[in-house]
């Protein structure tokens, strides 16, 4: 088996990921999906940071669309993503994978407080850091929320996992000339407004001259090739 190219990832899911084909709430067979694919990578000795999303219970923006206030709004999709943390921390611990769930806001009950220290002590020993609640803050997505983490952890890449193989030039789903890309400069993806995460997110990757690699993790065995360097999905750098 080849050896990752990587010491150390983020790997970004979407909370859709754990809905499956219900779309919405948690399919536990999923989530045993999603932790035999990470366990896969981990046997593999990478230390291993997972920020996931809320969006299969709620988003706080689309909350405050229809009326509610945005702050408390985002709060409740933090803790949507508390949820979605404990799920996969369940899933990747019935694999055999040490597994820490750490969160932005306290709920001692459930996780630990996220303390950069405290999660790179973990990363060090070897153990799968799940980072839930966003970043604390309202006004930030949980891309934001990763690519931040990454940045502070000092990952290598950030790896998005979603249910589309890549970046496309339109929604593959609505055109059937939508061009995907294999690469993409993080400049192209300002210009062209595409939606790979989050302006402040692609912004901070930039800055700090953090790659990204959109695939889909849907696919059995896509995050394993992805860390052994194969090429797919769209790997964004300068």
């Amino acid at each position: 088996m080849s050896k990752p190219i990587y010491g150390r990832i983020l790997l970004k899911l979407s909370g859709e990921i754990l809905a499956g084909d219900k779309g919405f709430g948690v399919d536990p067979a999923k989530a045993n999906l999603l932790a035999q694919e990470i366990k896969s990578v981990a046997d593999l000795g990478l230390e291993i940071g997972v920020v996931i999303g809320a969006g299969n219970i709620i988003r706080g923006e689309m909350a405050a669309e229809g009326g509610m206030e945005r702050v408390p709004a985002d709060y409740l999709g933090m803790l949507a993503t508390i949820i979605n943390a404990i799920t996969l921390q369940d899933a990747l611990e019935k694999v055999g994978c040490e597994t820490r769930t750490l969160s932005a806001i306290t709920i001692s009950q459930l996780a630990e407080p996220y303390i950069r220290r405290r999660a790179l002590r973990h990363l060090e020993k070897g153990r799968i850091v799940i980072i839930a609640g966003g970043t604390g803050n309202p006004y930030f997505s949980t891309d934001t929320a990763a690519a931040l983490r990454a940045t502070e952890l000092g990952a290598d890449i950030v790896l998005k996992g979603t249910k589309v193989d890549g970046v496309y030039d339109k929604d593959p789903v609505k055109h059937d000339d939508a061009k995907k890309y294999d690469t993409l400069s993080f400049q192209k993806v300002i210009e062209d407004g595409l939606r790979v995460m989050d302006l402040t997110a692609v912004t901070l990757c930039k800055e700090n001259n953090l790659p990204i690699i959109v695939f889909a993790i849907n696919n059995a065995g896509s995050l394993l090739t992805v860390v052994q360097g194969n090429s797919i999905g769209t790997l964004i750098k300068d």
